[in-house]
């Protein structure tokens, strides 16, 4: 098979197409034909060697990559035969593997894709997907409420923005740039604007004819938190799930004390509940797209685009979840 291959840590141009051996799954396993591999902004850190929230860098070489769908080709001993031929999605937890052809995991990890949902779609959702709606579990949202969502032409933003849309709220998005401001607009917005351009709070202001936002939902962090935090009424709440506006790799995020919360890991598995909870968030995310309440933006590339990819997202150069294709 062919598989995208990282021998050593640095800049998108290591991830090399290779052909290498085909995978075997092993018992309990099962692998699958890719027809979809997700890319994510952690990725981008792990291929420089970054920890992050991993347990550890990655040993290398390896094929990065943690959300595949595609139709199950081969079974492990003892793994139920009614998987095979399905078209299943599985996030691969930190376990390596998905930019490939092929691709093996545990069934523990496999949901089936429902109905006609493709399957960059189901890659989207499996990941993106689980996060948005485990930060809307925090967020108190219904026609008083007004959302200001920093990277609104985002992954994890277009969810958002359709989300806090559906519940009667009003809604302002901030993108960089026409064009993706634009995409925001189309995506539901009731107000879109330009983070770039300097006097960016002011127009939302004059939006909202003085109205200030109940909530930010922002996984930007930086000056441009630190603006729409400032558009806050004094009971609004500041939701804080990233800072990739500064880097991933530099610093933390802007809080705010008695205002800000941080509401990734286990405070978010804690509302989800159940025995499992991502795999409960999980659900309920290929649930919302498979029944057309939510979207998911998608920007599709080459799987021998990995490095192209990789670029893109470390600029802020694409739109919706990126996903490569075999």
């Amino acid at each position: 098979m062919y598989a995208v291959r990282l021998h050593a840590f640095g800049p998108a141009e290591n991830l090399t197409l290779e052909q290498v051996d085909d995978p075997a799954p092993g018992p309990g396993q099962v692998r699958i034909a890719v027809r979809a591999a997700g890319v994510h902004l952690l990725d981008t850190a792990l291929r420089e060697g970054m920890q992050g929230p991993a347990p550890e860098p990655p040993t290398l070489p390896t094929v990065p990559g943690r959300e595949v769908a595609g139709v199950v080709d081969a079974l492990g001993e003892g793994t139920d035969p009614d998987w095979l031929g399905r078209r299943v999605v599985a996030h691969l937890g930190f376990a390596p593997g998905g930019y490939a052809e092929l691709a093996v995991t545990d069934t523990a990890r496999l949901h089936e894709i429902p109905g006609t949902l493709d399957d960059a779609a189901a890659v989207a959702m499996i990941g993106t997907g689980r996060t948005a709606l485990g930060i809307l579990q925090f967020a108190d949202l219904g026609p008083d409420a007004v959302a200001v969502i920093p990277a609104a032409a985002g992954g994890i933003g277009t969810l958002l923005v359709q989300y806090a849309e559906h519940t009667g709220a009003t809604v302002v998005g901030l993108a960089g740039g026409p064009e993706k401001t634009a995409r925001v607009a189309a995506g539901g917005a009731d107000h879109a604007v330009d983070y770039t351009a300097a006097d960016w709070p002011a127009k939302v202001r004059a939006r909202l004819g003085g109205r200030p936002a109940t909530v930010v939902l922002d996984g930007v962090g930086g000056d441009i938190a630190r603006e729409a935090v400032a558009l806050l009424d004094p009971g609004g709440t500041h939701l804080v799930f990233g800072w990739s506006g500064q880097g991933i790799r530099d610093g933390g995020p802007y809080l705010v004390e008695g205002v800000s919360q941080e509401v990734l890991g286990p405070a978010m598995l804690q509302r989800a509940g159940g025995p499992n909870p991502l795999r409960t968030l999980e659900l309920r995310a290929l649930t919302e797209a498979a029944e057309g309440r939510l979207t998911p933006a998608v920007q599709r590339f080459p799987l021998a685009e990995a490095a192209a990819a990789h670029r893109a997202l470390e600029t802020r150069g694409t739109v919706g979840k990126v996903v490569l294709e075999p």
